[in-house]
């Protein structure tokens, strides 16, 4: 069989029984807020996953196989798959409760550092790591001066998400950086236009924007890698 066959099949397997990790970890971080009780009231705060199965863990597992098989044998393979765990994380805790909490966000970019950092010490690609650091700082800033901006739009979850995708698409350079972020803006436009015109929100309602964040930078690294 092909090696990205094998791939595939690997993620997919993978990442069938991790999604439903991920499932119960997004219900357990919520839970374990100090305002659980108004996030998820009555038998909500008792659930075991934060969506019915199998919804979480066969996106998971599809996201894994098309990961593995875009990234292939290559070092960052393992990073690249720890960003599309915590993407799904996030995702499904932002579209339920409009928040990026600072229990997954932390974790999420620590490891993203560890592992790119053994990245480039296999390969010897440290200019790639300093470039990963300057775009997670840099697109924080950006990121934390479009909401002062447009508070409707941005929170500071948003904000702090900015150094975990920064660091895996500047690693890549500054094109996919660029396309990335520009993605996920056209992504919540192309949801937020969608949603007013089936009249589901109004101009005032504030949607989650992790989501969006995430899939363009997913969609823009493996572009970049594939």
């Amino acid at each position: 069989m092909d090696a990205q066959v094998w791939l595939g099949a690997g993620g997919f397997l993978v990442g069938l029984p991790l999604g439903h990790a991920l499932n119960v970890a997004a219900q357990r971080v919520v839970a374990a807020r100090p305002d659980a009780a108004d996030l998820l009231p009555g038998a909500l705060l008792t659930r075991r996953t934060a969506v019915p199965p199998p919804w979480v863990e066969v996106a998971t597992a599809a996201l894994f196989a098309v990961v593995a098989v875009r990234v292939g044998p290559e070092p960052l393979l393992p990073a690249w798959l720890w960003l599309a765990g915590w993407a799904v994380l996030l995702s499904v805790v932002d579209l339920q409760h409009k928040l990026l909490p600072n229990r997954a966000l932390l974790p999420a970019t620590a490891g993203a550092v560890v592992l790119l950092t053994a990245t480039a010490a296999v390969t010897g690609e440290w200019v790639a790591l300093l470039q990963a650091a300057a775009a997670a700082v840099g697109l924080a800033v950006v990121l934390y001066a479009l909401a002062l901006l447009t508070p409707n739009g941005l929170g500071l979850g948003d904000v702090k998400l900015g150094p975990l995708l920064g660091l895996y698409l500047g690693w890549l350079g500054v094109l996919p950086l660029v396309l990335g972020v520009f993605l996920g803006f056209v992504a919540q436009a192309v949801l937020a236009l969608a949603l007013l015109a089936a009249r589901r929100v109004s101009t005032d309602t504030q949607l989650p924007f992790g989501p969006a964040l995430l899939a363009g930078a997913l969609v823009a690294g493996l572009l970049a890698l594939g």
